[in-house]
């Protein structure tokens, strides 16, 4: 009896970068671990920043929130955050929405939604900063 030897569905380039049939591999994962990891140093100096603003009236809010290494740390954890949301949401929504055309306008519309909340924060930040 012989036997034959087994055929893939992938191409032998697609096998050894370790890419699938959506041709994006572990890159969702993989953007998704980097923006956690980043989230933790991030979230604690955004914590500590908001406990230090605590009791203080809007002028002396706005001169911490306006200096440059605070304002250079809230942006980084803007953008960390709002991409870990898009990836996450995106995830969720490829996962329990069945219907395509339904899948695709959820995740336009997860996209537009996190590059909104990334460009509002942003824009508070940079007024601050700049005293516009």
């Amino acid at each position: 009896m012989s036997q034959t030897p087994l055929k893939h569905m992938r191409t032998p380039l697609a096998r050894v970068l370790g890419r699938g049939a959506a041709r994006s591999g572990t890159d969702h994962f993989w953007r998704q671990r980097l923006t956690a990891v980043a989230n933790i140093p991030l979230t604690i100096a955004a914590i500590v920043i908001i406990v230090m603003l605590l009791g203080r009236n809007q002028a002396a809010a706005a001169q911490i929130l306006g200096t440059p290494l605070v304002a250079i740390i809230m942006l980084l954890f803007i953008a960390s955050i709002t991409t870990h949301m898009r990836i996450g949401m995106q995830v969720i929504i490829e996962d329990y929405v069945h219907d395509e055309v339904a899948k695709l306008i959820l995740i336009m519309a997860n996209t537009f939604f996190c590059i909104a909340v990334a460009l509002a924060s942003a824009y508070g930040i940079f007024k601050l900063s700049f005293g516009v």
